[in-house]
């Protein structure tokens, strides 16, 4: 089976939102056509490690849908793994070409689902009497909702659904298991890159970001243009900068204490991940993706990714979970990035076309990515089938979280 056998359906409305509302479900005999749109948003961060996406999509905030890809609409009850993508709760779009699910979908004969959601202030302002944060992870849980109700007609089996997400993808799980709404939507989870250190702002830090944020803007932001918003958004950006002193942190994300979102040794946590298999892991050098927070970047990555997750892994194996992890070596030829941040979505998800020119891959030939990139495939599909991804090879390494 290749990827061009798959087919890719989408985008699919799940879920429509009144600007800073929280989602209301659609049926999907009932779902109006998509707009296509993905969640307003400014230039990535990232676009020096990643390069620019080379796919155009209309930018709105009628942006709650997902895509489906799927090696058959059939009865096979496939394996389903639902991915949220990185961006800093700020840009991407899980309908982007970087994240076309075909090779995927094809090597595993699972069915791979995108998922759009609300992003930046549109997605998690807190600012009172205007938006309670807290938007996008509720998209998300719409979205799971949507899975469960609807995916069995893709090929799927709603019962087997693996999450899976990058960086604040990643963060979006761990987030998810603490929301009693989410318990029993997914049955494994895969954290890519997580830096969780940054995983949820105190409520007190969220509603003075919020009120800098409506400072910026010269009229209400309920009634203020998409452009507009943006603007006073690049300005939060600045203005967080500026108080945090980190390129890592962005200025609109998830809020603790607020909406469904509890303080984060909530009472749910222990019930939701009680049986659930984890894999969670990093990069090696995922800190060489963001200069300016210094010059060591192994010690970065230590203290940034490598030490949080497997603290959250002690805690998750404590809880009852099956935890394993993995490290993830692969330094492209020519790259001045090394083992980066967002270097293993390649490997995973997209296309040559789509990747064309990443300045991560350096001048790696792509059969060398698509090498590379089936052998962590071939891991991810392991866990998502059985809940342990195998013994890896090559430049990922695997092992069981102790006492997991």
């Amino acid at each position: 089976m290749n990827g061009s056998a798959m087919i890719r359906t989408g985008p699919i409305r799940y879920a429509t939102a009144e600007r800073f509302a929280r989602p209301r479900p659609v049926a999907a005999e009932d779902a109006p056509g998509s707009s296509g749109q993905i969640c307003p948003q400014l230039a990535s961060r990232l676009d020096a490690v990643m390069g620019p996406p080379l796919d155009g999509h209309p930018q709105g905030e009628d942006c709650l849908n997902l895509s489906v890809t799927t090696p058959a609409r059939d009865s096979a009850a496939r394996p389903v793994l639902v991915w949220f993508h990185g961006g800093g709760f700020s840009s991407g779009g899980g309908i982007m070409d970087w994240y076309d699910g075909g090779a995927l979908a094809a090597q595993g004969d699972v069915v791979v689902v995108g998922v759009n959601h609300r992003l930046g202030a549109l997605g998690y302002l807190c600012l009172e009497g205007v938006s309670e944060g807290n938007l996008g992870l509720l998209d998300q849980l719409e979205a799971l909702r949507w899975v469960r109700a609807n995916i069995a007609d893709y090929g799927g089996d709603p019962t087997d659904v693996t999450v899976f997400g990058q960086s604040a993808g990643g963060l979006s799980i761990r987030l998810l298991m603490e929301m009693a709404q989410a318990r029993g939507l997914f049955r494994r989870a895969i954290l890519q890159s997580a830096p969780l250190a940054i995983t949820a702002r105190p409520r007190a830090d969220a509603l003075a970001l919020g009120r800098i944020f409506a400072d910026s803007l010269t009229t209400d932001p309920r009634t203020a243009t998409v452009t507009e918003l943006l603007a006073a958004q690049r300005r939060t950006a600045v203005a967080n900068q500026r108080r945090s002193g980190s390129t890592l942190e962005p200025p609109f994300n998830p809020v603790e204490g607020a909406g469904p979102v509890p303080a984060l040794d909530g009472a749910s946590f222990d019930g939701n991940v009680r049986g659930l298999d984890v894999l969670y892991g990093w990069n090696a050098d995922d800190m060489t993706a963001f200069p300016g927070e210094g010059d060591d970047a192994a010690e970065l990555t230590r203290r940034m990714y490598e030490e949080p997750l497997r603290k959250l892994g002690t805690r998750l194996a404590g809880a009852g979970a099956r935890v394993h992890t993995y490290r993830l070596d692969w330094r492209p030829a020519g790259s001045p990035f090394g083992a980066t941040h967002c270097v293993e979505l390649p490997l995973l998800l997209g296309t040559r076309d789509a990747w064309r020119a990443s300045p991560m891959l350096g001048d790696v030939p792509w059969e060398d990515v698509e090498r590379t990139g089936a052998a962590l495939r071939a891991a991810w599909i392991a866990f998502a089938r059985t809940g342990a991804p195998g013994p890896g090879s090559g430049p990922v390494s695997f092992g069981r979280h102790p006492g997991a």
